[in-house]
């Protein structure tokens, strides 16, 4: 997959590993530490609990390897139009992360190389 390099597959194999475990790409993208008893502390004081937080070593590489794709060209059009649309550089490249979460979620399903997109001919 452009963009992910030795250190961010690193990052990536022992964050996720082989993904057998995640049902959707939406799990991979809300990848949390374990907390435990976090369930059980919530039912006591529902007010007084914060929710589980984020992986920021899988947010931080998947950010990364979403900046180094912009030579790509699949990459650099979803970027382009997420910028069109008046975003700024940070909040066009982390839609461009998740986007590029569904697709290693694919890769990792399906047991399947990156392939880029061929374009459809009308």
């Amino acid at each position: 997959m452009p963009g992910i390099g030795v250190r961010t597959a690193a990052v990536l194999l022992t964050t996720v590993g082989d993904g057998s475990n995640l049902p959707s790409a939406a799990h991979l993208a809300l990848l949390r530490r374990s907390h435990p008893g976090h369930e059980a502390v919530r039912h006591v004081n529902p007010q007084r609990t914060r929710p589980p937080r984020r992986n920021r070593q899988l947010k931080r590489a998947m950010f990364l390897s979403a900046f180094a794709a912009l030579h790509n060209p699949d990459s650099r059009s979803y970027y382009d139009r997420c910028r069109a649309r008046g975003k700024t550089h940070t909040q066009a490249l982390l839609p461009l992360a998740r986007h590029r979460i569904s697709v290693l979620f694919a890769m990792l399903r399906d047991g399947t190389f990156y392939e880029p997109r061929t374009p459809r001919l009308a």
